[in-house]
């Protein structure tokens, strides 16, 4: 849907299940006509499309492709942008750290977001729309790099990537753009770190040199910024403590573009004590990485997962660096894992509040014994009123079927409609 004129407001299909096309085709042909209901929406309807390396070769065959164009059609669908990161399996298993792999250092990984684009790029053809975005994984899991030739491995394909959006753009009219996406305990896990990564590995005349070798384009520095930019999560941006509008006029600065905003939010714990502990440990599920980062007195401490971060506060034998906390500051560590630090060395501060990256739904402002970032998404939403740096805007609330019941009330397709409209709301002038 439209809200305004400025945006594609849409919600992310990742919170459904489906690794194989079919599914994905069923589930959104049951999903979307409810969530327009909900939503009394006449008109055009933006989805936010989420395939897996599966699905995608499943619909580019030309006779899926074509029914799949005749339905968004018929319905008054249209896609605007497609979820690249999850790769494989994303709902009813163990995920994890697996969901960064394959990462931009592989063969799979390019082939994977090549297919997405030319998959993109078929949709939007004859809807009037010309451009659309893929977000991506951010570049890769940092505990997966192990040396500086990681980092750039994984440059390499992004440009190899860009290189196809550029000869796309040349052969349909259509500008298409791959958003990488910053997470924490990611290579890029801040807008620092995406800014460094550009400067340093995607925008220098060596690195587009080398990207050039044995490419059947002449990829230039105006193709690269064209074509590559990030998807700013406001989720994880809040779990970094990082300010909206400062993330924003960094990128901004930087000349590197938001291609897609995220609509997110996370738990937040201003008050660590034993009742938001023993709240949290329902929220510590075993699907999805939960990455935590605390600000104290001192700076930060960064933990990979909840359970690790839990397992920090408990006193006794258990505390300690197990589960691999980090130590640093809000700029992250670009190109290399951070040093270890004991989680417990922060546990003298008189000051301490937790970011738990567990996406909750944006309409919630409070829970049982902590809150939500749903202040920091609101204020990214009134820079975006005042200043919009992109056009697509999606709700990405995945982990439905992982939140504790008491927060699932209703089905998930009104629980999507309820997130759109107060998304809708806090877009309003």
């Amino acid at each position: 849907m439209r809200a305004g004129e400025a945006f594609h407001l849409t919600y992310c299909s990742n919170i459904h299940p489906g690794e194989r096309w079919p599914d994905v085709r069923d589930v959104l042909a049951s999903a979307l006509p409810r969530v327009r209901e909900h939503l009394a929406l006449a008109g055009p309807m933006a989805v936010g499309l989420r395939l897996s390396a599966d699905a995608a070769r499943e619909l580019e065959r030309p006779a899926a492709l074509d029914e799949f164009r005749d339905f968004l059609q018929r319905g008054q669908y249209y896609v605007p942008t497609i979820n690249g990161f999850p790769y494989g399996a994303f709902h009813g298993q163990r995920v994890k750290d697996h969901v960064y792999l394959p990462d931009w250092r592989s063969a799979e990984r390019l082939d994977y977001s090549n297919r997405l684009a030319t998959i993109l790029a078929a949709l939007l053809q004859g809807t009037g729309l010309g451009e659309g975005s893929v977000s991506t994984v951010p570049g890769g899991f940092r505990g997966h790099i192990r040396s500086e030739s990681d980092v750039q491995d994984m440059a390499t394909g992004i440009l190899r990537h860009a290189a196809l959006l550029a000869r796309i753009r040349q052969e349909t009219g259509i500008s298409l753009g791959l958003a990488l996406e910053p997470e924490p305990a990611c290579l890029l896990e801040t807008t620092h770190d995406a800014v460094a990564f550009f400067e340093r590995h995607l925008l220098s005349d060596r690195a587009i040199a080398q990207a050039n070798r044995g490419a059947d384009i002449a990829l230039s520095v105006d193709d690269v910024r064209r074509h590559v930019g990030v998807c700013f999560d406001a989720c994880h941006a809040a779990v970094e403590f990082e300010d909206p509008a400062d993330a924003l006029a960094r990128l901004r600065q930087a000349g590197i573009r938001v291609m897609k905003v995220q609509l997110s939010s996370a738990l937040r714990v201003p008050d660590l004590n034993a009742a938001a502990f023993a709240a949290l440990e329902r929220f510590a599920e075993d699907t999805y990485l939960h990455q935590v980062v605390e600000r104290n007195d001192a700076g930060y401490v960064r933990f990979a997962d909840l359970p690790d971060a839990l397992a920090s506060a408990r006193p006794g034998p258990e505390s300690g660096t197990e589960g691999g906390t980090e130590a640093g500051t809000a700029g992250g560590t670009e190109g290399g894992t951070a040093s270890g630090t004991e989680a417990s060395a922060a546990g003298g501060a008189r000051s301490r509040e937790w970011r738990v990256h567990f996406h909750v739904p944006i309409f919630l402002a409070e829970l049982e014994a902590f809150g939500t970032t749903q202040p920091q998404l609101e204020a990214l939403i009134a820079c975006l009123r005042e200043t919009p740096v992109c056009s697509v805007l999606e709700v990405e609330t995945y982990t439905w079927d992982v939140l504790p019941p008491e927060y699932r009330h209703g089905d998930v397709c009104a629980a999507i409609a309820r997130e759109l409209a107060w998304a809708r709301q806090a877009l309003a002038p």
